[in-house]
């Protein structure tokens, strides 16, 4: 009974662990798929858990930085969902391959066509970003989570270093030291001589064991046949006696 009591007691405790420790991850994030280098293009992806047990999320609005715009942003399509890009006119053009450009996205609005995020489910939303920004090492969005019932919560809270995180914070994008193309060619060399090597060593490995292998399989037909023959010749000793 007190081993049951003592059981019964630590489940609680981690229940209550793991409760309150939901909400602070519960929040819509902005995560790359591999690296978000700077000066690169990146895949990010909006994530948005449904935190309501009465309503589904039935639509999103992510807004851009305003302070470091991207030329190009591209939403790739999610079944369900209709997604709808919002232009703004720049302060300052950006130079792109070559050309001017003197407006940048400023908004990505998903619109659920049905149901929307249930309770108890998430949704991701890709987006195609680039170039991303040399200047800045983290990029800052706010988004707006509409629910069935109306209700909006505003992810729009900057997270400061040093202070506890807001209970409603913006989406934060890291990213990555520039990639140099010389250092990555020679990497890249560097790795393919390298497994061509490897390749060769596990060959020759690989022959090596199996002439190995060979010389045992010989040898131990040998030794049956002896064995065998050993066999024979003690039994008709033991007959003739």
């Amino acid at each position: 009974m007190k081993a049951s009591r003592i059981a019964a007691a630590t489940v609680a405790a981690g229940s209550a662990v793991l409760a309150l420790s939901v909400p602070a991850f519960a929040h819509v994030t902005v995560q790359p798929e591999g690296t978000a280098a700077k000066g690169g293009y990146a895949v990010v992806n909006v994530k948005v858990p449904n935190e309501r047990d009465d309503a589904s999320t039935t639509k999103v609005e992510l807004s851009l930085p305003a302070d470091h715009p991207i030329a190009s942003v591209m939403p790739q399509p999610v079944p369900g969902w209709k997604a709808t890009v919002t232009k703004a006119k720049l302060d300052k053009p950006l130079t792109m391959h070559g050309e001017k450009i003197d407006e940048a996205v400023s908004k990505v609005t998903w619109t659920a066509d049905g149901k929307g995020i249930e309770p108890g489910f998430f949704q991701k939303f890709p987006l195609s970003l680039g170039a991303l920004p040399e200047n800045t090492d983290q990029l800052v969005f706010k988004a707006l989570q509409t629910y069935s019932n109306k209700e909006v919560v505003r992810w729009i809270e900057v997270p400061q270093e040093g202070q506890d995180e807001p209970e409603s914070p913006a989406p934060v994008l890291k990213l990555a030291a520039a990639e140099d193309e010389h250092g990555s060619a020679s990497a890249a060399n560097a790795t393919g001589k390298t497994g061509k090597t490897e390749t060769t060593a596990a060959a020759d490995s690989g022959d090596g064991t199996d002439t190995t292998a060979r010389v045992l399989g010989v040898a131990g037909i040998v030794i049956g046949i002896a064995g065998v023959a050993y066999g024979v010749l003690a039994g008709r000793r033991r007959t003739a006696a």
